[in-house]
């Protein structure tokens, strides 16, 4: 029983560290691909997505918290066994960074005011969504190519809505 709970807490940490892995990635790439859609200044880029970055990164964190906790305290009042190892405080602290530190990489191209901000944070994007989807193939023993073009095509997709999002809202309502 003792290795079934082992797995199920390293499972715990796995899906918080790829959701929000993932989370930030996307949510802060939405940011960037909405605001060129809106043709929004480098600097509108940087301010939205810092503000995005740590206010949902931290959103993320609480969230997870929150719901281990919720999930433990049901299962005490159920009495049934609780895994001494799923801890609401550690699965929300790696949620966060793992949000914060992945959610940065579609931002540090303007950051560095690169000429081409756009299109080396789109390939920083692909990589890291790529490289998040590989190691979910790792751990999970499934096909790492698939699960990582399946990453990056939902990232993908995210994008795609972000700018028609903001190019619309450009166009049509300002």
């Amino acid at each position: 029983m003792g290795i079934k709970l082992a797995v199920h807490d390293k499972a715990s940490l796995l899906r918080s560290v790829v959701l929000s892995a993932n989370d930030g990635i996307i949510t802060t790439f939405a940011i960037v691909t909405g605001s060129l859609g809106a043709s929004l200044s480098p600097t509108v880029v940087l301010i939205l997505g810092f503000a995005n970055l740590f206010a949902d990164g931290f959103s993320m964190a609480t969230g997870n918290y929150l719901g281990i906790k919720s999930e433990i305290e049901l299962e005490k009042k159920e009495g049934q066994n609780i895994s001494i190892g799923n801890k609401p405080m550690k699965n929300g602290i790696i949620t966060f960074f793992s949000f914060v530190v992945a959610g940065f990489v579609p931002l540090f191209p303007y950051v560095l005011k690169l000429k081409n901000s756009f299109v080396f944070s789109c390939v920083l994007v692909a990589i890291t969504l790529i490289v998040v989807g590989f190691i979910r193939g790792v751990y999970t023993g499934k096909n790492k190519l698939k699960i990582a073009t399946e990453n990056l095509i939902i990232g993908g997709l995210a994008a795609v809505v972000a700018y028609g999002v903001g190019f619309l809202v450009d166009k049509y309502l300002i």
